[in-house]
């Protein structure tokens, strides 16, 4: 046998080598193949959705403005002072209900509680007046900006003494505003 020779064995063993690496070669496209279709399927939710935002932008934004300005209305910015907010929450409340025509007895600030996304200043005010001025003051909260939230009221009558005259009433009330944190 001549030295540059070889043996059907020795090419059956490479040709089973080379085999064996294309078929491991094989396995691992078919692997990562399967692995990038799963990742695929993942992400083409993902892309309808950014799409479909896409075509809605100008709505979108349209609407967040519109919300900003809802928020605006509602909630005392953040760049007011947390002091200032609630000496000015105190002061709207007090006009009002004294423009409506009750005797506010006592009002005040309480500490402001934090939440997320806003600063929450609690008002408690207790005042004395008639019945119809109260409807009248309460009727008017809606209209207040920033938004004056009822937490909770308590009412008591107070024209026991004289019977011909209006109903008279004592009113204990917790209110609030909010001030965004961010």
């Amino acid at each position: 046998m001549k030295r540059g020779d070889a043996s059907p064995a020795a090419w059956a063993f490479w040709l089973l080598v080379v085999a064996a690496l294309l078929g491991y070669a094989g396995w691992r496209t078919w692997f990562a193949h399967q692995a990038a279709l799963e990742y695929l399927g993942e992400l083409e939710p993902r892309h309808a959705r950014v799409l479909g935002l896409g075509a809605d932008r100008l709505r979108l934004e349209a609407t967040a403005e519109r919300a900003a300005k809802e928020l605006g209305r509602h909630v005392y910015p953040v760049g007011r002072d947390l002091s200032q907010a609630g000496n000015d929450a105190q002061q709207r409340v007090r006009d009002s209900f004294a423009k409506a025509g009750l005797d506010v007895i006592s009002i005040q600030l309480l500490p402001a509680k934090e939440t997320p996304q806003f600063d929450r200043i609690p008002v408690s005010l207790r005042l004395e007046g008639e019945v119809t001025a109260l409807q009248a003051a309460l009727a008017a909260l809606p209209a207040m900006s920033p938004t004056l939230f009822v937490e909770g009221f308590s009412l008591q009558g107070a024209s026991a003494l004289k019977p011909d005259a209006p109903p008279r009433v004592v009113a204990q009330f917790e209110l609030f505003v909010l001030r965004a944190r961010h």
